[in-house]
């Protein structure tokens, strides 16, 4: 699981049946420092994600994303998804 900022999101005209209920993110990766110091820049060096988010993330919020074949995990049924937002962080305490 990595940790990121919610910076936008993705605005589709058509999508897969599958995926009803869910929209998705694009999330900046955070690194270690950024983690540390929430107040810092937004944007990191890594490229930024597009999520899948059934969870309700805004803009300005710090998710942690699952990706790869882990990305599929919660679902029953097989979804095309290759990230997933598995939580919104409330708060970081360091």
């Amino acid at each position: 699981m990595r940790f990121g900022k919610v910076i936008g999101h993705v605005v589709l005209s058509t999508r897969c049946s599958s995926l009803e209920g869910g929209r998705w993110l694009v999330v900046s990766p955070m690194m270690k420092e950024q983690i540390a110091a929430p107040d810092g820049p937004d944007l990191s060096d890594e490229p930024s994600a597009v999520v899948y988010d059934e969870l309700g993330g805004r803009v300005g919020d710090v998710i942690g994303f699952t990706e790869g074949g882990e990305a599929t995990w919660p679902f029953d049924k097989p979804k095309p998804v290759d990230a997933y937002n598995a939580l919104i962080v409330d708060r970081v305490n360091i």
